[in-house]
């Protein structure tokens, strides 16, 4: 069911070619007009954007009759119900919006995404994101097992209907926001983008969250870029994409805007081609459109003035730890999902902090004086931990406060 219409892929990375990071809102509104006026003012924002439709969060956990019951009842939603709506109005949402110069991709949160995935391409779209690791273990218990077969078949069906366009965005590099090492993240996003890819993606972004210290970050961006490019089968068009601080986020609307543009000038320092942004409104309530609007100017302005590359940064092992990982899963099984499946049951990959079922919970972290991620417990992973004197005892004062290092940086 492909449009004809430019690839989400092909824009990025034409816009990249031209030197110009692309901005993205993430932004999802019940309301068809408000919904409608998002993606115009997205498009005419003064930056390289694309555009965002965030599901709402019956839909992601596929309760539709209690969204087409919100509906009904005209009670506002926290995004927008693509699968309550008739595909005839969603396809007139996009009508005279979405073309050649503004593609848009739909995020939603699901475990079980084909519903999802049916309703998006009706609609004549073809790019959507998340994961069978990164929509399953941070949301809720569905069974890691169920959200890999929902996955590839979800991944079929957009490759099926969008043929040639399909788009899909691992999830991978923002588990649980924060707190999580950059390997460990670096891994997911590009175990998930093989996944995709073995299930019929063409075109795959591979993520990464923006975390606590920026020559961290940079490593780790050009660490999946440098594994993309020896793990993802040539054929396939990938680029990355670095989402601004997914954890805590700074109450003071200064702080907030210091927070966005060091994500922009880290995005254009790594090599990302794409950043999703965050407002100033993210530590207190769901933004507007016109604050969407202006966290997508700002984070352009900063990006055009930032030099690419930017000074080296030292080697700190973000590959090797990420590469060790990635391969500890691959000689699992032959196939991506089944491998990751196996991976999480032997405890090869751990989640800090993370509750689900089926993580083993056993790896912890912490975040030293110089503001870098670190493990202080690795469980049966194949990486190694900090030596016993160098990290401290994890106390419930301590993760808190760790969980507001951003916040209070950028703050004050």
């Amino acid at each position: 069911m492909s449009t004809g219409q430019v690839s989400f892929g092909r824009f990025v990375a034409d816009a990249a070619a031209a030197g110009r990071l692309v901005v993205q809102p993430r932004m999802g509104f019940s309301d068809l007009r408000r919904m409608r006026a998002g993606l115009e003012r997205t498009r005419f924002a003064a930056a390289t954007t694309v555009g965002t439709v965030t599901i709402d969060s019956y839909t992601r956990v596929g309760a539709y009759a209690a969204a087409r019951r919100a509906l009904a009842e005209g009670t506002p939603l926290n995004g927008y119900p693509i699968v309550a709506y008739p595909q005839e109005t969603t396809r007139a949402l996009f009508d005279g919006v979405r073309d050649d110069t503004f593609p848009v991709q739909v995020r939603h949160g699901s475990s079980r995404p084909e519903s999802i995935i049916r309703a998006l391409t009706a609609a004549g779209l073809d790019a959507t994101e998340g994961g069978p690791v990164s929509y399953c273990l941070p949301y809720g218990r569905t069974p890691l097992r169920e959200s890999v077969r929902h996955w590839a078949r979800g991944c079929e069906l957009l490759a099926e209907r969008a043929p040639g366009t399909a788009h899909v965005e691992s999830f991978g590099g923002c588990l649980l926001g924060q707190l999580c090492p950059p390997g460990l993240l670096v891994a997911i996003s590009l175990l998930e983008v093989l996944f995709f890819a073995r299930h019929g993606i063409g075109s795959v972004s591979l993520s990464y969250a923006q975390q606590t210290n920026p020559d961290q970050d940079a490593e780790a961006v050009r660490a999946l870029r440098r594994l993309a490019g020896e793990f993802l089968p040539a054929h396939v068009d990938r680029h990355v994409v670095l989402y601004t601080y997914m954890g805590v986020f700074p109450t003071t609307v200064g702080g907030a805007r210091r927070l966005l543009e060091a994500s922009a000038r880290l995005a254009v320092r790594a090599g990302a081609q794409r950043l999703i942004v965050k407002t100033s409104a993210e530590a207190h309530r769901i933004p507007t459109v016109e604050e969407n609007v202006r966290a997508l100017e700002t984070a352009a302005a900063t990006a055009g003035t930032t030099d690419t590359g930017g000074p080296e940064v030292p080697d700190t092992g973000v590959y090797a730890e990420a590469r060790a990982l990635v391969e500890a899963v691959l000689d699992l099984h032959a196939e991506p999902g089944r491998a990751l499946h196996a991976a999480f049951r032997r405890g090869l990959l751990d989640v800090p902090y993370c509750l689900h079922p089926d993580n083993a919970g056993q790896s912890r972290s912490w975040i030293d004086d110089a503001g870098w991620l670190r493990w202080s417990a690795v469980g049966g992973m194949p990486i190694r931990a900090a030596a016993p004197g160098d990290r401290p005892a994890m106390t419930s004062t301590r993760l808190l406060a760790a969980l507001h290092t951003v916040a209070r940086r950028y703050d004050h």
